[in-house]
This record gives structure tokens, C-alpha cells and sequence, in this order.
């Protein structure tokens, strides 16, 4: 295989596995922290329940990106230059 299609390859998969344990940590401390009150929301104002829950998966989906970009941008080696 070409070294680039490796280089992407091997980035890819660091970033999978990054994301896999970034969303394992953050289902774990929502389920932890606020399935109680989720709960408690969903049963009593649904419409508040969904904006919350829509926001919570934006907010997900923003910073855990941002946390897994950082990551792989200190992982990354850098480049020696001729």
C-alpha cells in the first residue's frame, strides 16, 4: 500500500477509537447525572424534553469533535522538513 493511504488509514483509526471512549465517557456521565432528571423532564414537559435532548446532541456532537480534532492534532508527528 501507498504511505499515504496508510498515514490515513492509521489516522482514521486513531480517531475511531478516540471517539469510541470520548462517547463511552460522555453516555456514562449523562446516564450518571442526568437520567433522573431527563426523566423526571420527559414525564412532565415533553417539549422541554426535546429541545433538551436535541441540544444535548448538538453539544455532543460539537465538543466531542473538537476534543477528538485536538487529540489527533497532538498525536500527529510532526513533519521533517528537507
Amino acid at each position: 500500500m501507498k504511505r499515504s493511504i496508510l498515514e490515513t488509514l492509521r489516522s482514521f483509526m486513531a480517531e475511531a477509537v478516540a471517539y469510541a471512549a470520548l462517547m463511552a465517557g460522555y453516555a456514562f456521565l449523562v446516564l450518571h447525572f442526568l437520567s433522573g432528571w431527563l426523566l423526571q423532564l420527559f414525564r412532565q414537559e415533553r417539549v422541554a424534553y426535546a429541545a433538551v435532548s436535541l441540544g444535548l446532541i448538538v453539544a455532543q456532537g460539537f465538543l466531542l469533535e473538537r476534543i477528538t480534532a485536538l487529540i489527533l492534532l497532538l498525536l500527529r508527528k510532526p513533519k521533517a522538513r528537507p
